[in-house]
């Protein structure tokens, strides 16, 4: 019967309840429910004919029971099943030959060696007061917090689950430490009027039960089919040269990921083969110590220092141990490198960045930093527009549009530049002469006697004039601040000795900046 109406499925139990014919129906909805399988060998013939099927009910619960009645089932059918007390309902999740494969991977055992048994297909009335009491789950799960909370009980109730003919409730709870809950079971029977049955669960399958999306960006797989869980340490993660950070190595449980022990045994074979080092290896080129290990590719990388990478060389691990035996008999390697490993090409890694569980840690990134550095650019851009008037600036500028082969513009450059540097000066002159008769008549001779010697420092015979570096100051620079210095004590002195005093004071300076 097809419904013609969408119907949210119902998560915990991987069904919908459907009301649109005359009686209330219910229809299995594949892969919306905790632990979901393919029956991989449904297509394939049955090769060993059982009456064993695999029943799941809410969340990560499943058990098996046997077929008495002959009915004929098959996968995706909700039926009526024995319970204690009463019957519950659940739906059909494997047949055939994987119920055996099944029962084998999660160790299950039946009761006094007897299994449960199948009653009936569900009726319309089973489903309608299944549904019932489906509604009263989420209640009696907030009401029985309150009251935990009131009795001061150090514990977590995190799902309540009905039986399907509301004569039962299962109630999970997570404690750190043991709980007496002999007076809570009192208090829930005489407020839920319904037999209460205490199950203890731990991080992980309160985990699975809630479901949820890993760091990887698949489902938990504690939802989808982890039904055991094995004990993680910390020493999978240091046997796989992991990061020991909490934060990365711990799953939305709080506890360490289970996946830390997929790879834990093949890296644990691995290292049985790499030999301990204790010492460094011994060559007559000097010590080697060890660096790091890569028990996958087999090989071993090897420093000349022991506090910085230098010489960094890998090495096979066959190779490492021939050393060791040479080390051992007293004597030294002629090389690190044997003829075998001379040949090998060590192919690239890119774990510093694709595999590095610290990528998205990093705030900047290749944009950020691409943008850093055409801000920088523009940056720097914008100085060299501002400093246009500098005397390097027309420099540079000349410097870039010079052409590679051609001498002549390098030459009419080098013939400007004594005018542009006297140009210059006469302008800074220009604007001191305020500060004196005596700063007037010094600045006006050592222009003079500037102008005489700038074409004498002029280079001839075609070479090129050295250009002071930045941060340095040139020769005319440093006895244009010499003069300045001069004149100011000419200044101060001007008021107490004679005109011929100052005189000679002049003619000193223009002397000595004739020398220069």
């Amino acid at each position: 019967m097809s419904c013609c109406k969408k119907h949210i499925p119902e998560m915990g139990r991987g069904c919908t309840f459907c009301d649109c014919g005359d009686e209330i129906e219910a229809i299995a909805t594949e892969g919306c429910y905790k632990l979901h399988e393919t029956n991989w060998l449904e297509e394939y013939p049955v090769n060993i004919p059982t009456d064993i099927f695999e029943v799941r009910f809410k969340n990560t619960r499943r058990s098996y029971f046997q077929n008495v009645n002959n009915l004929d089932l098959k996968r995706g059918d909700i039926v009526a099943v024995e319970a204690q007390p009463g019957h519950d309902i659940g739906i059909i999740s494997l047949t055939g030959d994987m119920v055996a494969k099944q029962m084998r991977r999660v160790g299950f055992n039946p009761h006094n060696g007897e299994f449960k048994k199948i009653y009936r297909k569900a009726r319309p009335y089973d489903i309608e007061r299944w549904q019932e009491a489906i509604a009263l789950e989420h209640e009696t799960m907030i009401a029985s917090r309150q009251i935990a909370a009131e009795m001061g009980l150090n514990m977590k109730i995190g799902d309540v689950e009905y039986q399907g003919d509301k004569m039962k409730a299962i109630f999970y709870y997570i404690a750190d430490e043991r709980v007496d809950f002999r007076e809570l079971i009192k208090v829930f029977a005489e407020r839920f009027h319904i037999r209460i049955e205490m199950k203890q669960i731990g991080a992980r399958q309160e985990a699975g039960r809630i479901g949820g999306i890993g760091a990887c960006g698949r489902e938990l797989c504690c939802a989808s089919w982890m039904s055991s869980f094995s004990s993680v340490t910390t020493n999978a993660a240091r046997m796989q040269e992991i990061s020991l950070n909490p934060q990365k190595l711990a799953g939305q449980c709080s506890k360490l990921k289970c996946c830390l022990m997929y790879e834990y045994d093949v890296y644990a074979d691995a290292r049985r083969t790499i030999p301990r080092l204790r010492e460094p290896l011994q060559t007559m080129d000097g010590e080697y110590y060890l660096i790091k290990v890569d028990p996958l590719a087999g090989t071993m990388s090897f420093s000349s220092s022991k506090n910085t990478i230098s010489n960094f060389t890998t090495l096979s691990i066959a190779r490492v141990k021939e050393i060791l035996a040479i080390n051992r008999a007293g004597e030294k390697a002629d090389t690190l490198l044997g003829s075998a490993d001379e040949n090998v090409v060590v192919e690239p890694t890119f774990r510093s960045e694709e595999d590095s569980i610290t990528r998205f840690d990093q705030k900047g990134g290749k944009r950020n930093r691409k943008n850093k550095r055409n801000r920088g650019e523009r940056g720097a851009q914008s100085e060299t527009k501002a400093n246009t008037e500098s005397t390097e600036a027309p420099k540079s500028e000349a410097s870039e549009a010079e052409p590679q082969g051609n001498n002549e513009p390098r030459e009419q450059r080098e013939a400007r530049e004594p005018r542009e540097r006297r140009r210059e000066q006469r302008r800074h002159n220009h604007h001191k002469g305020e500060r004196g008769d005596n700063e007037r008549r010094n600045s006006g001779n050592e222009e003079r006697s500037a102008e005489h010697s700038a074409p004498q420092s002029a280079p001839q015979g075609g070479q090129q004039q050295e250009k002071p570096q930045d941060g340095q100051q040139s020769d005319g620079q440093q006895g244009e601040a010499r003069r300045e210095r001069r004149g100011r004590n000419n200044h101060r002195r001007g008021h107490r000795r004679d005109g011929q005093h100052r005189g000679g004071e002049e003619h000193k300076a223009n002397g000595g900046d004739g020398e220069k």
